[in-house]
């Protein structure tokens, strides 16, 4: 990948007096920038600066962006769309990317580059302190800055994690956004402070134009955002343009920015999957409902709840232990006297095709009688000290070292140790959970690493944001070593970074019962959608606190209309498995479950096309309808795909809610009723305690399984129900959920439907017996009973 421009940015000083002018630096002297761009093919533009001659290299970030993008012989350079243009001014540096006379871009334009070289200190370490931690910079600060002009736009989006609204606010006259990857006890929710992860992405969106920006650092990071419209009403009788300013600032490394630009919202998510790869496709299972607490007590609570759900009638896939259930959490290991058995409780789970999921953290016990240790210590593998030695801070087994993850050796090694001779106890059926990766030190700095750690020759403030990445990574090539590379890993993280949808799941970490961490859910999980991330959700119930019963009910709702969906709940908390609040209460969550595992073909499907494609599963609605100024700022409600409308039940006390159903000329139907309504309309909906809204689009068609049994695995042989909304395109896709051999073999089943001329077709001649109300225009096809795989026609007489 060769660059179109390469330039020399110099500060030059001059004077006018008559002074000894050896005693001052010329433009020569002074501190000189690389200036590199890219033109990359499908519409992107990179941008990186760096010093021309630093005294020692400065980090630019690994392993993040895809083969494809870092194949210097894999991308092509292009001068894209004859329309559109790069300038690049001097004497103020400003680069401005234009379509016509059109500007969509420019960088500098308020003049907010700053570049610290790094240098040689006479007087010693440069420090600084924070509470009662010192922070050394022996080559003094090295911050960078760049800022970027949006013309025409009030809409940015993405940079997770926070607890916010969809759409960024303003940070005029407060803090900005901060990426810097934390362990944050009981976070506040309306917050742009950091928390568990950290996506440097950010979307501009008009009605004109989807963009993207892609900030590549991996250093603490702050995003200040200004509007010229922020918290005014622009009088329609003006012709002022709109434009958001935003400044990226890092606390070390280089600017390295992509710049995507789209135009459309489809574009920017493919143009982003081609830098950072897509989501994982995860296997069938894990799309269904898991059930965790910290913690299940041992081998018998584990098997109370188990025979709980039959009993119950509640279908579940997953059951989750917490750090309790190791050997004075030593990870890798089992409590000797609550879980002396673990195979034998692994098989009884795997006897009814259910899972596990053990909960193994990167914090390694200092403790010599530990082989996990003992060997990480004596390979040299954890993160060292400013002097040298092994990085030691607390968490949960106490005094505890930190594996360098960033080491391709440690990472190989840590993969090996899922191995089922490596870890004793293990099966086939269970899966891993990698928590308190950003990392986290109890007596560290903001609950985290010293920024003076060391990982080879890098500190931590270069790489922070980037260890959660590497930790889950690492834990996702043992999950496929360990089988031969045959089955897909299932892997949960709490900390992540760009790229961290290629290894598995996210959550947003330790929420509270509270009807506000119920609604922010539904932000946080589109804002992570947006930049890749597709494959989160938020603990049902919320970790902290106690839910009221109508709050528990309300979440399973919305969570079952996530794409991760699992309950979970603190150790100081009441039980709270669904059974225990009485039998309505029952009855409610046992819908509301049974209504996703109806739906897992569907999420099966989205997930595909987000592996593929980088298509998100969950959408806001301006995805879909770009051009429809009243979905901008809407996070309330979204959709899965294109095809389902969700708007969750979310106040307390609710007796209706008022749904937004888009696209003018277009209808949707209640998915309960069949009822249909019209487009471009605020739909009052009267709700009980029972009622989630959910509308399938017309010209739709969605594969659902009628018979719910205990677990998805169950459910793997029995019929597809299709729900088509005339007049329809739909699809289906079937594989054996669980291995690679969709991708290696093209062992699957993707079939089109389509509806022209009163015949629903997937080209086969065999005649179907159907449902069809005509009232409402709903085609229902239960037990269709042919071969997916085979051509069919349903034709209406």
């Amino acid at each position: 990948m060769g660059p179109l421009l390469v330039l020399w940015l110099a500060g030059c000083l001059s004077g006018t007096w008559a002074v000894d002018r050896g005693n001052f630096k010329t433009c020569d002297q002074s501190v000189r920038l690389l200036l590199e761009l890219y033109r990359l093919q499908g519409n992107m533009t990179r941008v990186k600066i760096n010093e021309l001659k630093p005294l020692k290299p400065r980090f630019e970030v690994p392993d993040v962006l895809s083969l494809l993008s870092r194949d210097e012989n894999g991308v092509v350079l292009s001068l894209g769309a004859d329309s559109q243009r790069l300038i690049v001014s001097a004497k103020p540096f400003r680069l401005d990317i234009m379509e016509g006379r059109e500007v969509l871009l420019s960088l500098n334009s308020r003049g907010l580059l700053a570049f610290e070289h790094l240098r040689i200190l006479e007087d010693g370490m440069w420090e600084e302190t924070f509470k009662s931690h010192t922070d050394s910079k022996p080559n003094g600060p090295s911050s960078i800055s760049l800022d970027f002009s949006l013309p025409g736009v009030e809409n940015v989006y993405g940079i997770p994690e926070h607890a916010d609204s969809l759409k960024l606010k303003a940070t005029d006259g407060g803090d900005p956004y901060r990426l810097f990857n934390l362990d944050v006890f009981q976070y506040e929710v309306f917050n742009p402070m950091a928390l568990y992860g950290a996506i440097p992405v950010m979307l501009s969106h008009s009605a004109q134009r989807t963009m993207g920006i892609f900030w590549l650092n991996a250093a603490e990071t702050w995003v200040d955002i200004s509007s010229n419209t922020a918290g005014k009403v622009r009088p329609t009788h003006t012709q002022s343009t709109p434009q958001t300013d935003v400044r990226w600032i890092s606390e070390s490394g280089i600017i390295d920015v992509f710049i995507m630009l789209g135009p459309t919202p489809t574009d920017v998510f493919s143009q982003y999957a081609s830098l950072t790869g897509t989501q994982a496709f995860p296997p069938l299972s894990a799309l269904a409902y898991h059930q965790c607490r910290w913690n299940y007590n041992d081998q018998e609570d584990v098997a109370a709840v188990d025979q709980g759900f039959d009993d119950h009638d509640i279908p579940y896939d997953f059951i989750w232990l917490d750090i309790e259930h190791t050997d004075g959490k030593r990870y890798f290991t089992w409590d000797p006297h609550k879980f002396p058995q673990p195979k034998d409780m692994l098989q009884g789970l795997l006897d009814k095709r259910r899972k596990m999921v053990t909960i193994v953290d990167p914090h390694i016990k200092v403790d010599s009688s530990y082989k996990i240790h003992n060997e990480i210590r004596s390979k040299g593998f954890y993160v060292k000290s400013k002097d040298g030695g092994d990085y030691e801070g607390w968490c949960w087994p106490g005094n505890s070292g930190y594996p360098d993850f960033t080491n391709p050796e440690m990472r190989a090694w840590w993969a090996s140790m899922f191995a089922y001779d490596q870890y004793e106890g293990s099966m086939e059926n269970m899966y891993t959970w990698n928590d308190m990766n950003e990392p986290s030190v109890f007596n560290g700095p903001e609950v985290t690493m010293h920024k003076d750690a060391l990982h080879g020759n890098w500190e931590n403030r270069d790489l922070h944001n980037l260890y959660g990445l590497y930790v889950q990574r690492a834990t996702a090539e043992g999950l496929i070593e360990r089988s031969g590379g045959v089955e897909r890993p299932f892997v949960l993280a709490r900390a992540f970074f760009a790229g961290s949808q290629r290894y598995g799941a996210v959550w947003t970490g330790d929420n509270a019962a509270e009807w506000e961490h119920l609604k922010i859910s539904i932000p946080m999980c589109l804002s992570l959608s947006l930049v890749g991330v597709s494959f989160c959700g938020a603990d049902v119930g919320g970790f902290f606190k106690s839910p009221s019963t109508e709050l528990l009910v309300r979440w399973y709702q919305t969570g079952a209309y996530q794409p991760f969906f699992r309950a979970h709940a603190h150790l100081d908390t009441p039980r709270r498995e669904p059974w225990l609040f009485g039998p309505e209460n029952t009855a409610l969550i046992r819908e509301a479950v049974r209504q996703r595992y109806a739906l897992l073909p569907y999420w099966y499907q989205l997930f595909y096309h987000a592996h593929h494609s980088g298509q998100p599963v969950m959408r806001p609605l301006w995805v879909e309808y770009p051009q429809d100024t009243a979905t901008f700022s809407m996070d309330d409600q979204f959709l899965l795909g294109r095809d389902l409308l969700v708007h969750p039940v979310t106040e307390e006390g609710a007796r209706g809610v008022t749904a937004y159903l888009p696209g003018k000329g277009e209808v949707w139907f209640d998915v309960h009723t069949f009822q249909k309504h019209n487009g471009a309309q605020n739909l009052y909906i009267p709700v009980t305690i029972s009622s989630i809204p959910v509308f399938q689009r017309g010209g739709s068609i969605i594969p659902r399984k009628a018979r719910v049994r205990r677990s998805s695995s169950c459910m793997e042989h029995d019929p597809y129900t299709l729900f088509v909304a005339l007049s329809p395109k739909g699809e289906l896709y079937i594989d054996d959920g669980h291995t690679f051999n969709f991708d290696k073999q093209k062992q699957f089943i993707h079939r089109r439907f389509s509806f022209a001329n009163n015949a629903l077709s997937s080209r086969s001649e065999s005649q179907l017996e159907f449902e069809f109300d005509a009232s409402m225009s709903v085609l229902t096809l239960r037990k269709p009973g042919v071969n997916a795989g085979l051509d069919w026609t349903v034709v209406l007489q």
